[in-house]
């Protein structure tokens, strides 16, 4: 099959097709022929070298897919053979052919093509366990969004429209407030035009939002603590600004505030299962009544992988990159 499966770590350019055997499912896993398979800011740490995958994983880069089942390992019920189904894999998404946990999958609804499918699963999972599981987001809070136009951000709003938050985000450009207000966020801040800790503070009556999605880290930490309200909860899911920060301590405990943050590549089977059921039970239905659409910047065919990396190095996409593996339909 064909794939991109770099043996050395650098720039997009990289990114080459190669032939590499298909995969055969093992217990409890499907053999997927790949439609289209989404771009993720981890695949590009690991086309730097500086995110390898978790054991057992394959080195062909790819987080999310979405494709047809044509095999079956051990212990999966026949009935999905032949099922168009996308999946969160720790591996192997830029392939003609991925091996998924059946426990990972979700079914393709006629509301989404394969394009659409193949670019939800990395960030609804990612949003999901960490804004509505780890934040306790509920009807009527208020949370803040940093990166509000990137595939994380995009599926923040849309989830947040959908479960009844308030949605604040940053962005770094005019353009892009815009955008993510128009995509449904209620408020966007240009954080290269004003501090957002002040803007926050200005929007909620100086009560502070109730939760924070953080991929910044870095200094960012203490100002979010700051925007945050009594009682208020910080999620960490990525360190893009770096992986330190200095804080107040007397700050969290007089407000009892809560810091918390995960990661989700390399978590079990058995955990992102659980995810995809509670997905299946409470944000599935949006999907198969076409509420839940993901915003899509740009599809790449797989032979020009490397254009859909510079497009994500450059910053300049808004919503999620994909890329045409087979029977797309964009």
């Amino acid at each position: 099959m064909r794939a991109i499966d770099p043996t050395d770590a650098g720039g997009p350019e990289v990114l080459m097709l190669v032939e590499r055997p298909v995969p055969t499912p093992g217990e409890g896993e499907v053999l997927i022929r790949v439609a289209a398979a989404g771009v993720n800011r981890p695949d590009v740490l690991q086309r730097q070298g500086k995110y390898p995958p978790p054991p057992g994983a394959p080195s062909i880069l790819g987080l999310e897919i979405a494709g047809t089942v044509v095999a079956l390992g051990k212990g999966v019920d026949d009935v999905h053979l032949g099922q168009p189904l996308c999946a969160l894999v720790a591996g192997g998404g830029y392939a003609e052919y991925c091996v998924a946990p059946i426990g990972q999958c979700l079914p393709v609804p006629p509301a989404l093509t394969m394009t659409e499918a193949a670019a939800l699963p990395e960030t609804l999972f990612t949003v999901w366990t960490n804004l509505f599981e780890r934040a306790y987001a509920v009807e009527g809070d208020t949370v803040l969004i940093h990166g509000g136009t990137s595939g994380i951000g995009t599926m923040a709003i849309t989830l947040g429209k959908l479960f009844g938050l308030t949605v604040i985000v940053t962005c770094g450009t005019p353009e892009k407030c815009a955008r993510a207000l128009e995509i449904g966020a209620d408020h966007a801040i240009n954080y290269k035009a004003s501090d957002f800790v002040a803007e926050v503070a200005l929007i909620t009556g100086g009560q502070g939002v109730n939760a924070v999605l953080d991929m910044v880290g870095g200094d960012y930490l203490p100002r979010n603590l700051k925007c945050l309200a009594e009682d208020g909860r910080h999620v960490s899911i990525a360190v893009l600004g770096g992986p330190k920060a200095e804080i107040f301590i007397p700050q969290i405990m007089a407000r009892r505030l809560t810091l918390t943050g995960s990661t989700l590549r390399a978590r079990s089977v058995a955990f992102k299962a659980l995810v995809a059921d509670e997905l299946v039970r409470t944000v599935w239905p949006h999907a198969e009544a076409g509420r839940l659409q993901p915003v899509i910047d740009r599809v790449f065919l797989l032979s020009d992988a490397a254009g859909a990396h510079a497009l994500m190095d450059s910053g300049a996409h808004v919503g999620k990159i994909v890329l045409k593996v087979g029977d797309a339909i964009e």
